[in-house]
């Protein structure tokens, strides 16, 4: 562990802060909050993209169960995390977490860490959205290749975050609750005609949970909750943030897992179990289970009009992600381990605009590269990408989790629950699922026997590197900046 932070060291820290290089303070409330969340989980895009792969890759009908179980693991992750957001009000979560509990070195490493996994779930995105766009409007007569699409996307995403957060929150906010009311409708039309053979109710059981590959299922579901976390991201910006965010925390986890749980179950219920993975097989392509399901039991304009919802569900994914990585950006700024006009707020918005630009201008390289070698928007840009993000996320869970009992055993704290038994069984399990994922990315992503398979991966592990040595350079020519890491800001 590091420095224990003094109060006159802390004050001359906060005293480096230009007191008009803030977020916008009291912008965003509980719904808002939850709402920006809950849009990186982009619900529609799960719904249709990530179950139909997640069913015949992973366990089939104990899909259901498996959700449950993630559900589980993430509430028991939030027990220690929302303990510690009443302790440390930060932008930079992950980060600021790993700093007060574990010290500046764990801190920077975690800050970098960050950045390169939303990043690469950003990135990631804008080819699944581009491909999709594509093929959507094709159905219409615009045929334009799928890089355009996602070009449009990057300018849009953009100006949302150069401009103030509750703009976004507004937009992500419309298109999340559309969502919902579509993929609902069709799961309470589902479960109003008893689905195709009944409701399916052994779905939830020891035998289904077991069937199949169960690691493949769950980090499915895992990262299907991708985002839940950034709670904390937005908490110097929260109206009352010591009760909003623990608030948000859970409803978001519950939210997210109770949806996924419920429509995964009714998805099986409307083809039948024993049809599931036949009828899956049977699609030229696997994302269109969900529309067929729609066309099937809803009808009228209901189909067309979720598959137009699914380019919003990953344009809400797409502007969440770069408002978390603007902030991330702006708080290693702020703090010395970037430079330091990263950490400086618009004059007009207070948005983090200087990390919203750089963040617009990776997506740009990005895409520029996998057109101009004419790379595949799903197969290579997502896949690859994106799974670079999930293990980063992983990896930051359990450093969290440790840094949270590291912090109580240090500060004090009341529940021994919250601050010892939750958090350890968490980062254990988290710790777990990193190595799995580490040793089996190859086969995850379809690189297995690739160069590709070991240096995508290895990016997570450079990234801690990298931000170990930034904070153990901040700590030699900056003391002060380095002490006030991960610090409390009003």
């Amino acid at each position: 562990m590091d420095d224990n932070l003094s109060a006159g060291t802390l004050g001359a820290a906060q005293g480096l802060i230009a007191d008009d290089n803030r977020l916008r303070e009291n912008s965003l409330g509980f719904a808002a909050l939850t709402f920006m969340v809950v849009s990186a989980a982009a619900p529609l895009t799960g719904v249709a993209g990530v179950l139909p792969i997640a069913f015949m890759l992973g366990n089939g009908t104990g899909l259901p169960a498996t959700f449950l179980c993630a559900t589980v693991v993430m509430l028991l992750f939030s027990v220690g995390y929302v303990a510690m957001a009443r302790h440390v009000r930060n932008a930079g979560a992950f980060y600021a977490y790993a700093a007060r509990g574990l010290g500046g070195c764990w801190g920077g490493a975690t800050a970098i860490v960050a950045l390169v996994a939303y990043n690469a779930m950003q990135w990631g995105l804008i080819g699944m959205f581009g491909a999709i766009a594509a093929s959507l409007f094709a159905g219409y007569g615009v045929n334009a290749p799928w890089w355009l699409y996602s070009l449009v996307a990057i300018v849009l995403v953009s100006i949302l975050g150069y401009r103030q957060v509750d703009l976004s929150a507004k937009v992500l906010g419309m298109l999340v609750i559309v969502e919902y009311v579509i993929v609902l409708l069709v799961d309470f039309v589902i479960l109003g005609k008893g689905g195709a053979h009944g409701l399916a109710t052994h779905t939830f059981n020891l035998g289904a949970l077991t069937s199949g590959s169960f690691p493949v299922a769950i980090l499915f579901c895992l990262g299907s909750f991708m985002g839940f976390e950034a709670t904390t991201i937005y908490a110097e910006e929260a109206r009352n943030p010591e009760k909003t965010v623990p608030r948000a925390t859970y409803a978001a986890v519950l939210v997210i897992g109770f949806f996924y749980i419920f429509t995964s179950w009714l998805m099986i219920a409307g083809t039948g179990p024993t049809h599931l993975i036949s009828t899956l097989k049977s699609l030229k392509d696997p994302t269109n289970f969900f529309f067929d399901l729609a066309r099937r039991y809803v009808g009228g304009p209901v189909p067309d009009i979720a598959q137009l919802l699914l380019v919003s569900s990953l344009f809400a994914a797409l502007s969440a992600f770069h408002n978390y990585i603007a902030r991330y950006s702006y708080v290693a700024g702020r703090e010395g381990l970037l430079p330091a006009m990263f950490g400086r707020t618009h004059s007009v918005h207070q948005s983090p605009h200087i990390g919203s630009v750089a963040q617009t201008m990776g997506a740009l390289l990005v895409l520029a590269f996998f057109a101009g070698f004419h790379l595949d928007p799903i197969l290579d840009l997502f896949t690859w990408i994106c799974q670079i993000g999930v293990l980063g996320l992983v990896g930051m869970m359990t450093i969290t989790s440790v840094a949270v009992v590291a912090f109580f055993q240090r500060e004090g704290g009341v529940s021994r629950w919250k601050t010892l038994a939750a958090p350890v069984a968490s980062g254990l399990i988290m710790a777990v699922l990193f190595v799995y994922i580490y040793a089996n990315f190859g086969e995850l992503t379809g690189t297995n026997g690739k160069w590709l398979g070991i240096a995508l991966p290895t990016a997570i592990p450079v990234a801690a590197l990298v931000g170990w040595a930034l904070a153990r350079r901040l700590r030699t020519s900056a003391p002060e900046l380095y002490a006030g890491m991960g610090a409390s800001r009003s």
